[in-house]
């Protein structure tokens, strides 16, 4: 360690030579350094720097970058210097300096020195006027920090030995140790080592960064954090504030209208100038790049120019430069033979060269052919005869007759039509005679563009395939082929005063029942046309719905605010009388035993007694709804109500179950309005049609199936076919939708014949037949043949147009009913009316 110390004052003592030299610090840098000379005068009247606080600085910056000051470091030197030899003394004061060290040398030590600078500083007394930066550098490497295991590469021995010293261990230098030599400091500073980012640096404060990519962030709704930074740990999800605190700090913050909201990391970014520049080009609807030129100039990536050199680097071979014997003589042979006279043109040849270098394409000739056959090269292809003009008409004619003329208005309209737009380009006119007609103005001007038609007519022959637009049309069978279907008026039921809104046939075909306006339910003999029975209910019957067990002779009715459940006596025998009528009355009994039980005030429906003289009518149940009933739907077993009231809560839709008297929300919430119900034919499922969707949920399982989307505006009606896997959607813009519940929850095929709006579709339960009813008075009937074979799409084929209803008020028919054994057809229809198509 002592011999370390003297190497080093050598050093130091052969570098005050070149210190002089090298590059000082320029007073305008606002430095302030202190020399050797100046560390003991210190102008104590500074009031910003005292004795003592330049090296407190020096020994923070060190401390900051993980290093030990040269001071520290010679303190080190010197306490193991003490503890080995013995000869020094511990040294407590914390200023030191290479001035003092080659104070206190002593002899021993210079001797020392002398030696040691024949060995490292022979380069330097040899030649005192070397580089610089050399020496700089020797100088550098030579102070390298303590177990510092980087080295500066030099070219020279001189640097080897300086790393050598580095490598036994020398203090680090600070800015004290050079003076005003701003040149040396910059290159010593590029050999420190770099500093590492730890916990006391700036990047150590950052915010981490959502690293999750193309990820959506409500993925994440669920847990505590958003994400993962760059390290893989979890990015907890910033705290939220509520309405009113956003508020705040929106009217404190100035720069609220240049904030952006980062949905990736949750939280505020502040827009800097050049992104707000990009919005306001993107929504100028200009290029976001400011930098970017649309009209810069072409760079010519592939050059235009032919290579001289070529790309084969082959040598080329001898025979190529000299020029070929016998070529030679070939060529004077040729050359004596044209002099001779024993070579010459032929008159063709002559004619090609010296004739004119334009023919008629149009033309037959054999010239002609010749030219097209050198143009098109062997394969010659069929000339095309030049187009004909059309012959000339009495329009054209000098003297024309009298109807071809035109009149003063005929004249005056085609001079104020532009070229374009007139039929002919001239006027008939009439001539007395051939000699007054005059020379046509036009005729330039025509010529020229004929030549311009013909120019650009196409040269080949193209072949064209002859199609037939009927060849094109679906191949359908004959509706002879598909019969039976309905197609004739047979019957007229007449009776009601206001419009029909709903007609049921009941399961054995025999009874028909309608609902009108003007509050009454008629019972109608469906062969004969008589009236069996009136049931006056004082509202209006919105509709009316025959239950489907075959068990039952039972009917529901919607009027006004109630649903009333009727048994009529005149129509069926008196065992499926008596079982109707202890099947609606036994549920009398088990309500109130329910109501003792259960208490649910969240449905608002009353099962109510009719009073005596609905009871002597046939009435047995009255359901009070408190709103409107609008329509009504029975469950394939029968023992299941649903009715649909006009209202848009969730309780607009309920489902009665008629043995025990109860009824229940089968929904907390419903998306829209609701327009129609109904119960699938087959499965549990439970169809909800709303304004522009077709809603299947599943009872049972208490899940959404499917959504059918028509792509209509508003939806009128909707009917399943009876194998369950296909429906109709009728909609009030005169379309008709029919679903493949297997293929899409999209039409498989829209069709929009009618001209008024589609206000019923029904599909026939025994027949492939379905039928649509229109306010435009008609009712369009459909052959709709659904196939077993899953490959085989359904067949749809338009059959036959019924028209009989009478329009009132715009409106047609509202509402239609295929018979449930024969292939006939029910119609009612606002002039009240109901009529019976076979």
């Amino acid at each position: 360690m002592v011999k370390g110390n003297k190497n080093k004052r050598s050093l130091a003592t052969r570098e005050k030579e070149v210190v002089d030299e090298a590059e000082e610090f320029p007073e305008t840098s606002g430095i302030d350094v202190p020399t050797d000379s100046e560390n003991s005068d210190i102008d104590d009247g500074d009031e910003d720097i005292e004795e003592g606080d330049f090296d407190e600085v020096l020994k923070e910056m060190a401390a900051d970058q993980g290093l030990s000051s040269a001071d520290e470091d010679l303190e080190n030197e010197d306490d193991d210097q003490a503890q080995d030899q013995g000869e020094l003394e511990a040294d407590d004061e914390s200023d030191i300096r290479s001035s003092d060290i080659e104070g206190a040398s002593s002899e021993d030590d210079e001797e020392e020195d002398d030696e040691e600078e024949e060995v490292l500083g022979s380069d330097i007394s040899d030649d005192e006027d070397d580089n610089t930066d050399e020496l700089l550098a020797k100088r550098t490497s030579s102070r390298l920090t303590d177990g510092q295991d980087t080295v500066v590469e030099s070219d020279n021995e001189d640097e080897d030995d300086a790393a050598k010293l580095a490598n036994e261990g020398f203090e680090r230098l600070t800015i004290r140790d050079f003076g005003k030599d701003l040149g040396a400091w910059k290159e010593y500073r590029k050999t420190l080592p770099q500093i590492d980012a730890g916990y006391a640096s700036d990047s150590s404060t950052e915010e981490p960064i959502n690293t999750i990519g193309n990820v959506p962030i409500e993925w994440y709704e669920d847990y505590p954090h958003i994400g993962y930074d760059v390290d893989g740990k979890r990015v907890m999800r910033p705290a939220t504030s509520d309405e009113l605190d956003k508020f705040l700090a929106h009217m404190d913050d100035p720069d609220v209208f240049r904030t952006a909201k980062d949905e990736t990391n949750m939280r505020d970014v502040k827009l800097s100038e050049e992104e707000i520049d990009i919005v306001r080009r993107i929504q100028g609807g200009s290029i976001p790049d400011a930098s970017y030129n649309p009209y810069e100039d072409t760079v010519e990536w592939f050059t235009s120019q032919t290579m001289v050199t070529p790309l084969a680097s082959a040598t080329p071979a001898k025979r190529g430069f000299i020029p070929s014997k016998w070529e030679h003589k070939r060529v004077m042979q040729i050359v004596k033979a044209i002099r001779q006279g024993r070579i010459t043109r032929t008159a063709q040849q002559a004619a090609k060269t010296e004739g004119p270098q334009y023919y008629d394409i149009w033309d037959k000739a054999e010239k002609s052919g010749e030219h097209i056959k050198r143009l098109e090269g062997s394969a010659r292809r069929p000339r095309l005869p030049a187009p004909r003009q059309a012959l000339p008409t009495h329009e054209e004619s000098y003297h024309p007759p009298d109807e071809y003329l035109p009149t003063e208005k005929e004249r005056q309209a085609w001079l104020d039509a532009g070229p374009e737009d007139r039929k002919r380009s001239f006027l008939p006119e009439d001539f007395g005679s051939l000699r007054m007609v005059p020379g046509y103005s036009q005729f330039i001007q025509e010529r020229f563009q004929r030549c311009l038609d013909l120019y650009l007519a196409p040269r080949a022959l193209k072949k064209t395939t002859n199609l037939d637009p009927e060849e094109l049309m679906p191949k359908l069978p004959d509706p002879r082929d598909l019969r039976p279907f309905p197609s004739v008026e047979s019957l007229v039921y007449q009776g009601h005063t206001g419009r029909v809104r709903s007609i049921s046939v009941d399961p054995t075909g025999l009874w028909l029942l309608s609902g009108s306006d003007d509050g009454t339910v008629r019972l109608w003999e469906l062969i004969s046309g008589r009236c069996a029975g009136i049931w006056d209910l004082k509202e209006v019957v919105h509709m009316v719905a025959w239950n489907p067990n075959p068990d039952l002779c039972l009917f529901a009715a919607a009027a006004g605010s109630r649903v009333v459940l009727v048994v009529p006596a005149d129509v069926c025998g008196d065992q499926r009388h008596l079982v109707s009528e202890e099947y609606v009355r036994a549920g009398f009994g088990s309500q109130a035993k329910d109501d003792d039980d259960v208490d649910d005030s969240s449905v608002k429906v009353s099962w109510d007694m009719p009073t005596s003289a609905e009871q002597a009518a046939g009435i047995r149940v009255c359901i009070a709804m408190h709103m409107t009933a609008k329509s009504v739907a029975w469950h394939r077993r029968g023992d299941y109500l649903g009715t649909l009231a006009s209202t848009s809560s969730a309780s607009s839709v309920l489902i009665h179950q008629i043995s025990k008297h109860k009824s229940q929300h089968p929904f907390r919430r419903l998306k829209g309005v609701v327009q129609s119900i109904k119960f699938h034919p087959t499965r549990p499922w439970f169809l909800v049609t709303t304004q522009r969707y077709v809603r299947i949920y599943n009872l049972m399982q208490q899940a959404l199936v499917k959504t059918l989307l028509p792509g209509v505006k508003w939806i009128s009606s909707v009917d399943v076919h009876p194998q369950g896997d296909n429906v109709i959607v009728g909609s009030y813009d005169k379309k008709l939708s029919w679903f493949d519940l297997d293929l899409s929850a999209k039409p498989y095929k829209s069709i929009r014949y009618h001209t008024q709006a589609i206000r019923q579709v029904q599909f026939s339960s025994r027949f492939p037949l379905f039928a649509t009813a229109s306010d435009d008075g008609s009712i369009q009937i459909y052959h709709g043949m659904v196939y077993q074979d899953l490959n085989q799409n359904p067949l749809i084929v338009p059959l036959k147009i019924l028209r009989g209803h009478e329009i009132r008020n715009s409106l047609g028919v509202l509402d239609c009913l295929f018979h449930p054994i024969q292939p006939w057809l029910l119609s009612s229809g606002a002039d009240g009316t109901i009529r019976l198509w076979t």
